[in-house]
């Protein structure tokens, strides 16, 4: 190679040493991230096995709205109008971390085993899946609201289906105290699926 083919190379270097400080490849990262934490958890050691006399539950994958299909607090500003709560961050999306808290109740209660894997479905007694409808912050009334649409399907191939709601009231609208109001409101969701599932 020649000196005239090496010396646009040796002068773009600095140039491209240069373009980190100029290009951002990605905000801020939040100081502190969301996620959902059960009132009440299985004992270390807890389990059991198929075949017994507890019935196996799968919960299998939510779905959820778009403006649940992302990791921010959506906020009700009117009946037409959403947008996010700053500086709120989920650590990952909502309808994932409210199964995982919906399986943990039930698992908790000890009065079935819990399968979670989809491809372990085949296993179950009843199958649990749903739709997460709301799981955010209403700008006029100052609450949290978590809505959770759950369809429940037996052996024999019978489906029901109910709508639960809790909303807890008076949350300013700060990540902090939103996050903890959505857990709160969460945690009474699941104990209510919870107890309807094993009703079965």
């Amino acid at each position: 190679m020649t000196t005239a083919m090496k010396r646009p190379a040796l002068l773009a270097l600095p140039l491209l040493l240069a373009l980190p400080g100029c290009i951002s490849l990605g905000g801020t990262p939040p100081e502190s991230l969301l996620t959902l934490s059960p009132a009440s958890t299985a004992p270390v050691g807890a389990g059991a096995a198929s075949g017994t006399a507890q019935p196996v539950i799968a919960v299998l994958n939510f779905d959820a709205p778009a403006k649940l299909d992302v990791l921010r607090v959506p906020v009700a500003v009117s009946a037409t109008e959403i947008a996010y709560l700053q500086e709120a961050y989920w650590v990952e999306k909502p309808a994932r971390l409210f199964r995982r808290l919906l399986g943990e109740t039930i698992r908790a209660g000890g009065a079935a085993m819990v399968v979670d894997g989809d491809t372990t479905a085949t296993l179950a007694d009843t199958a649990l899946r749903g739709t997460l409808i709301d799981m955010g912050y209403d700008a006029p009334s100052s609450s949290v609201l978590v809505r959770f649409d759950a369809v429940r399907t037996d052996k024999d191939g019978k489906v029901t289906t109910r709508r639960f709601e809790a909303r807890e009231s008076g949350i300013p609208a700060e990540a902090r105290a939103v996050g903890a109001g959505l857990n709160t409101a969460a945690n009474r969701v699941a104990a209510e699926v919870a107890a309807w599932v094993a009703q079965g």
